[in-house]
């Protein structure tokens, strides 16, 4: 499940990624069975859009905290170049262009977006 604009609280911070996204079983949970209104575990996926006004090494710092933290991946999306910075956990970041696809969570097995897709919602 995919959550906009959510705070997450972990390892002393307190992050609000663009997107955050988490493997159902992972959702913290009410005893109801609702969802929690505190999330205090790192989300599975963090996805930071740069807007004019950020700072990119300030969306990467947060990235790499996530991901030394537990997060499994991390996109930055750059509007400007057509471009995602791809994170991995004890990986070099990458960054791809164009047609290529994108990688995602393991458990998206039938899911998959390209560049080329995820540009062209802004046409």
């Amino acid at each position: 499940m995919a959550f906009t604009e959510l705070r997450c609280t972990f390892s002393g911070r307190s992050l609000v990624s663009d997107i955050s996204v988490f493997a159902w079983q992972r959702i913290p949970r009410k005893p109801n069975g609702r969802i929690e209104n505190k999330f205090e575990i790192t989300p599975d996926w963090v996805i930071e859009i740069i807007s004019p006004d950020q700072s990119p090494n300030q969306l990467i710092n947060k990235i790499i905290f996530c991901l030394n933290n537990g997060t499994q991946f991390g996109w930055l999306i750059d509007f400007e170049d057509e471009s995602v910075l791809i994170f991995q956990p004890n990986q070099q970041p990458e960054v791809r262009y164009d047609s290529d696809n994108l990688p995602t969570l393991n458990l998206l097995t039938d899911w998959q977006l390209s560049i080329a897709d995820l540009f062209g919602w802004l046409y």
